[in-house]
């Protein structure tokens, strides 16, 4: 029976393969992925790039990228690398996903909705991104379709915390605080840790 690698052996060997194949594409992305697990994403951003140059089809590469520049708060270079990612494979719903969550904290609203309906439209049950095109929708002050979407959300997504969350903000500022508390406290039910101001808001409206 072959001895499973240890981790640390399977960081030297692509550490080998890279310098005896400078062009190996998947050792540079192992390699990047280590480093951006280590914290060391200068690092990472490089043999990400590396993986890049090296293959067209390395779209594993260019969604990590993503990931760094998020956690950099460059929601810019979010999209672009995001964007390279759908371009070598377009059915990737993700890729979709964190352009339109990009697009959303850049307050681009119409640009958010484009990504994320594609995500839809490519994985119909990624709650994350039906949750995403709640918050687009009010940020165009269009409570109704927030409402709407957040409903067809919560509907077949029914212990999702987030999505409870965010109806329920859509119906608060719809003004309708019978449905925003009744999904409130089902997010509140599920775990989710609700703003303590919004709380706050709603108590007033509960029925003493």
């Amino acid at each position: 029976m072959k001895t499973p690698q240890s981790f640390e052996d399977f960081v030297a060997d692509q550490v080998s393969t890279v310098n005896e194949n400078p062009g190996c594409a998947n050792a540079h992305n192992n390699l990047g992925v280590f480093h951006m697990q280590q914290g060391n994403f200068d690092k990472a951003i490089e043999c990400f790039e590396e993986a890049i140059e090296n293959s067209g089809r390395m779209f594993e590469a260019c969604v990590n990228l993503g990931y760094i520049y998020y956690r950099m708060g460059d929601m810019d270079r979010v999209i672009l690398a995001n964007k390279k990612a759908v371009a070598i494979e377009p059915r990737y719903a993700r890729g979709y996903a964190n352009i339109g969550f990009a697009y959303l904290q850049l307050a681009q609203p119409g640009e958010a909705i484009e990504a994320l309906e594609k995500a839809i439209e490519l994985n119909p049950e990624m709650a994350q991104a039906w949750s995403n095109l709640v918050n687009a929708y009010l940020q165009l002050d269009n409570v109704d379709k927030a409402i709407e979407t957040g409903n067809k959300l919560v509907e077949f997504a029914p212990t999702f915390s987030l999505g409870h969350n965010n109806l329920a903000y859509a119906y608060y500022v719809k003004e309708d605080f019978a449905n925003a508390i009744e999904h409130i406290d089902k997010a509140l039910e599920l775990g989710f840790e609700v703003h303590p101001q919004f709380l706050e808001n709603l108590e007033p409206y509960r029925k003493k």
